[in-house]
């Protein structure tokens, strides 16, 4: 059974299960299937936004896809989540992607 089919079976169960969903994008962002892992990861986002990792991997994806403005709206959206969590490290390489994206 490959990490997709696992992850899948998981979902089945749960699909509420953040953890899951986030390993499933990543996986598919891993593969290069960036619409399933931009969906997955707009899933977390959407259901659990307090799961500060997705928005940091979703901006990611999106920049891959050329998808520059919603990248740019998800790195915003991600620092003020992790302002709010007072996850310093995490609001500061969202940051740093910003600034990095806006050049």
């Amino acid at each position: 059974m490959s990490r997709i089919e696992a992850l899948k079976g998981f979902l089945e169960e749960d699909p509420n299960d953040s953890f899951s969903r986030y390993a499933l994008a990543m996986e598919y962002a891993k593969l290069g299937n960036l619409d399933d892992a931009i969906a997955e990861f707009e899933t977390v986002a959407r259901n659990d936004a307090g799961y500060v990792a997705t928005y940091y991997q979703l901006a990611k994806a999106y920049e891959r896809s050329g998808r520059p403005n919603d990248a740019e709206r998800t790195y915003r959206e991600g620092i003020a989540v992790a302002d709010g969590a007072g996850d310093d490290h995490t609001r500061e390489e969202l940051s740093e992607a910003l600034a990095l994206l806006k050049g």
